[in-house]
């Protein structure tokens, strides 16, 4: 049984849990468009877009029309901070089109599996996704 200490527990001051409906509701047009953004600069395709973010194929439709008035969840949020975060590292990492392109690549990092990273990343969820941020994150020696 879960005490209602720990229910009721806060994250430390600066730490973003997106757990509160405030919070997800003023982030998510912004995580929106900016992973909307960054799965279209990586030529990825909607099926894999929908997957990456955690929503259907037809959410993802709306979200790009500009339709969805939806707001994400804690989970989509996460999902979506990891993602902005490897683009961005990908970019501090790689002075040209490589940033854009390697998300795309197969990759024979152990933690890839001589898949590409967008296919990791679709396999393992959230898990894989953090990982392959600090992977990112390690690379360019900013872990």
């Amino acid at each position: 049984m879960v005490s209602a200490a720990i229910q009721h527990a806060e994250a430390p001051p600066g730490l973003q849990t997106f757990a509160s409906d405030g919070d997800r509701s003023r982030l998510t047009s912004a995580a929106v468009k900016a992973v909307l953004r960054l799965i279209g600069a990586w030529g990825a395709s909607n099926a894999e877009g929908a997957a990456l973010l955690g929503v259907s194929e037809s959410t993802w439709d709306r979200m790009k029309a500009g339709t969805w008035e939806g707001s994400l969840g804690q989970d989509q949020l996460t999902r979506a901070s990891a993602l902005i975060g490897l683009f961005k590292g990908l970019h501090l990492l790689f002075a040209n089109d490589m940033a854009d392109r390697w998300p795309k690549l197969e990759n024979r990092a152990p933690l890839f599996d001589r898949r590409s990273p967008i296919g990791a990343m679709i396999e393992g969820g959230i898990p894989r996704m953090l990982e392959t941020r600090q992977y990112i994150d390690a690379l360019r020696g900013g872990l």
